[in-house]
């Protein structure tokens, strides 16, 4: 102990003697305190304090460039001990450091390196001014002019792994080279911990925008292709946790606009290449993948034209077909996700339904998972839309009602419920057709539509509205009893009287009560519930298309005639 005391005495400038003589003692106790911490920092550690060691490192960083290594490494381990990172930063270690990240010696680098990544590990607020005082630019250098520099590349990227996550990082990075390199040293990984390293640090800058696309344009994805070739047939462990860690990034690199356009190339990337195998792969995680995939290149109409041309449809489908009993809800959830995209654009809507996808996906309704249920019946609502002969068909199914009706009754699952409301509204609008009137009748539906038009979503009750018009349009006596049962009148009331009701709705809503006038059994319950204070009351409303069509039910209601449908918006 009285031997560490002398040399960390020794590392006090002398001013009687030349630079040279200054330099040699300083070097003698730089090793020996290097070899005194390196053997014991806990016992040395209060001595290390009370010395003034910390100031002595930074003058000797800052004036003594012959010292410098040994200086770095001393702070590289004095940095290891929690208790000690809090006197570098309060010496001013860190602005003495940073300047010999410019430096060409390796050595100096690495040392330099670790004492700074070790000093600000957890300390976001010296992290942001590491970054503000231009660090990323010097490690993206150190990357590019020492590629294959082992220890220096790694301290290197552990740098850049604590630093990434950090918004001001990645603005940073996407002005560097970052992209480039870190695709180079992915290529260059020989190991598993190198590997998920530059992974972790590939997925952090995925999260910008502007990185994204330059990864793509820096070809991350063969890079990446290369290795999942490697690890997706194996049964290790890690080679499980590799696959998850490129499949998340794959998909990440998805999420922007501009590098999903880049890596689709009109259906000649090597991403969507891979979709096929992946979709028919036994690896589940493949599978999950491709789904995901599938579903973020459908978020360009032109990508969906492109993809159901190609026959990703019926992979879909297969794949979903080999998960509806007890399989992965996750891969069902994603694979149906997809195929609702797909089915946006008009044309895939006409070429899926000649495909028979309808069919395939009612083969599927029997499945008792309630996300992968909330999907098939989105997905069957969106194959619909402004189909005619499809809403006919399936609206006189017995079967698919009956299950839908049931849906509309499991409170337990809202989304479930909610859908199969939609979808129920959307066949009945569809169709436009009296026999499908009829089956939903049958079937118990109409009471739930008739609910719908209280939901607290406006975009429900515009389509239950919007349905039961079409109904009472096309025959309003066979289902007048059934609304009578389900009190409609009543419900409609409350939402012409409540406030916080949309004016497109209010204007529905009294169509649907002109609509409803044209049945003497309805008026008179019109009257009973004295809707006309109502509707005297909505005559004041601020909205002019409101105020329109209350005085044209006004009318409606006080004539004798029950010419309704004249006034049917």
């Amino acid at each position: 102990m009285d031997s560490l005391s002398q040399h960390l005495e020794g590392l006090k400038l002398v001013g009687n003697k030349d630079q040279v003589e200054v330099e040699e003692e300083i070097l003698k106790s730089l090793n020996m305190v290097l070899q005194a911490v390196t053997g014991d920092q806990q016992l040395s550690g209060n001595l290390l304090q009370a010395s003034g060691i910390f100031t002595s490192l930074g003058q000797i960083l800052t004036s003594h460039p012959r010292c410098a290594v040994p200086a770095a490494q001393v702070l590289a381990e004095l940095a290891k001990n929690e208790e000690l990172k809090q006197p570098c930063i309060d010496a001013g270690l860190v602005s003495a450091l940073l300047p010999h990240l410019k430096s060409s010696d390796q050595d100096l680098l690495l040392h330099a390196g670790r004492a700074i990544g070790r000093i600000c590990y957890g300390n976001k607020e010296l992290q942001e001014e590491l970054i503000e005082a231009g660090v990323i630019s010097l490690l993206i250098k150190i990357l590019t002019d020492f590629p294959e520099s082992e220890p220096l590349v790694r301290v290197d990227l552990l740098a850049l792994c604590n630093l990434a996550d950090l918004d001001a990082a990645k603005e940073a990075l996407s002005k560097t080279k970052a992209a480039e390199e870190l695709v180079k040293q992915l290529r260059r990984a020989e190991n598993q911990e190198r590997l998920e390293i530059i992974i972790e640090i590939l997925q952090l800058l995925a999260e910008n925008d502007s990185l994204k696309v330059q990864l793509v344009e820096a070809d991350v994805q063969s890079a990446l292709m290369e290795i999942l070739e490697q690890v997706q047939d194996s049964s290790e462990v890690e080679a499980a946790g590799i696959l998850k860690t490129i499949s998340d990034l794959v998909i990440s690199l998805l999420l922007g606009d501009e590098s999903m356009q880049k890596l689709f190339a009109n259906g000649t990337g090597l991403i969507y290449q891979k979709i096929s195998d992946w979709l028919m792969s036994s690896n589940v995680q493949m599978q999950l993948t491709g789904a995901l995939a599938v579903a973020n290149f459908a978020r360009n109409d032109s990508n969906c034209v492109k993809m159901v041309q190609l026959g990703i449809v019926h992979q879909l489908l297969d794949l979903l077909e080999k998960h509806v009993d007890n399989g992965d809800v996750t891969v069902q959830h994603a694979a149906l996700s997809a195929l609702r995209n797909l089915a946006i654009p008009v044309i895939n809507k006409v070429q899926m339904l000649e495909e028979g996808v309808v069919k395939r996906i009612q083969m599927l309704l029997r499945s008792e998972m309630p996300p992968v249920q909330f999907k098939l019946l989105g997905t069957l609502r969106m194959l619909i839309d402004g189909q005619g002969e499809t809403a006919e068909m399936l609206g006189q199914d017995p079967a698919l009602l009956n299950r839908l009706v049931q849906w509309c009754e499991d409170k337990d699952n809202v989304g479930v419920q909610g859908e199969a409301n939609r979808l129920l509204a959307s066949l009945m609008r569809y169709s436009k057709s009296q026999d499908v009137v009829k089956a939903i009748q049958e079937a118990q539906g109409l009471k739930h539509l008739v609910s719908m038009t209280t939901s607290e979503h406006a975009i429900m009750q515009n389509e239950a509205l919007r349905a039961l018009a079409m109904a009472s349009s096309i025959n309003l006596e066979i289902i007048k009893d059934a609304f009578k049962e389900s009190k409609l009148i009543s419900n409609l009331q409350k939402v012409l009287e409540d406030e916080m009701t949309s004016p497109d709705v209010k204007y529905k809503s009294l169509g649907l009560l002109c609509s409803l006038l044209g049945s003497g059994d309805l008026k008179r319950q019109v009257e009973e519930a004295n809707v006309e204070d109502t509707l005297e009351n909505l005559c004041n409303d601020t909205n002019a298309n409101v105020v329109r069509q209350a005085i044209i039910a006004l009318q409606i209601l006080k004539s004798k005639t029950h010419e309704s449908d004249l006034f049917f918006p």
